[in-house]
């Protein structure tokens, strides 16, 4: 099976920044967002190469896949991953699933 392209939603990808921006704000170093950029790379090419490998999560056509404190939710099409949210898994969960019932809209 080929690799599949990834593909950031708008929304992902401001979330995933706008975390990253605040451990560097916090820490004043580069350190810790660099390695968590890294790993949020890392997974989504991983993704890209086992698809179905991760859980499904409680909403419709929705995989996730556990980074510590962070998650990664995406769809799969036939060519393509899309991330869908970036998600800090110490905020409600009701936030996520209004977020993720937003991006079916």
């Amino acid at each position: 099976m080929a690799q599949k392209k990834i593909i950031w939603t708008e929304t992902a990808a401001r979330q995933r920044r706008s975390i990253l921006e605040y451990w560097l704000n916090r820490n004043q170093s580069p350190t810790y967002p660099l390695k968590l950029l890294a790993l949020s790379n890392q997974k989504a090419e991983f993704i890209a190469l086992n698809p179905y490998l991760f859980k499904t999560a409680e909403f419709p056509d929705t995989r996730v896949v556990s980074m510590g404190h962070y998650s990664l939710f995406y769809k799969i099409s036939d060519q393509s991953i899309i991330i869908t949210a970036f998600w800090d898994n110490r905020q409600d969960p009701k936030k996520l699933l209004e977020h993720l019932r937003n991006q079916t809209k």
